[in-house]
């Protein structure tokens, strides 16, 4: 595992395969990095399903509100909610969208993101300026990297447990 340099802003993100941790960017996304941590600390996250997953792109998650596998997991309409929480404002940055960092998912309202977020699989420059980077993925990446793929996975992988590192002994 990575050394933790910041310990409130860090996420252990806990796959089938492993641990993956994520530095946030509180700096570059202020209102994003602690939206993260604010659905980690509510347990929001947990068993939350990766319902948009794409070769070479990228895997989608955080849909609180529709894809929880313990909850009703409707494939039709995860990906299609956020959280108990209003939407939060763009923090576009010159951040690139390079392979293992965090994106905040939204609608085409660029004010729109709320609990969704992806992790790239590879650089998708293309990205840039237009969706918020927040994160990036400092170990784990190969545990990302094994997720099953699908838009939706007919089998999605899921984040079995959200932590703020800081919590990790709580």
């Amino acid at each position: 595992m990575a050394e933790i340099k910041d310990p409130e802003n860090t996420i252990i993100l806990t796959l089938k395969d492993g641990d993956v941790v994520i530095e946030l960017l509180p700096e570059i996304a202020p209102k994003h990095a602690e939206r993260m941590k604010q659905l980690a600390r509510d347990g929001a996250y947990d068993n939350v399903a990766f319902h948009r997953v794409i070769e070479g792109f990228m895997a989608q998650t955080g849909d609180v509100e529709n894809a929880n596998m313990e909850k009703d997991y409707n494939p039709r309409r995860a990906g299609t909610g956020g959280s108990q929480y209003p939407d939060l404002p763009a923090e576009f940055s010159r951040i690139p969208h390079d392979r293992g960092t965090l994106g905040a998912a939204r609608s085409m309202n660029p004010n729109s993101a709320n609990s969704q977020f992806f992790i790239n699989f590879s650089d998708n420059h293309f990205l840039n300026g237009q969706y918020t980077v927040y994160g990036r993925v400092i170990s784990g990446m190969e545990f990302v990297d094994k997720i099953q793929r699908g838009e939706p996975p007919a089998n999605p992988d899921r984040m079995i447990k959200v932590k703020v590192a800081a919590d990790a002994d709580a």
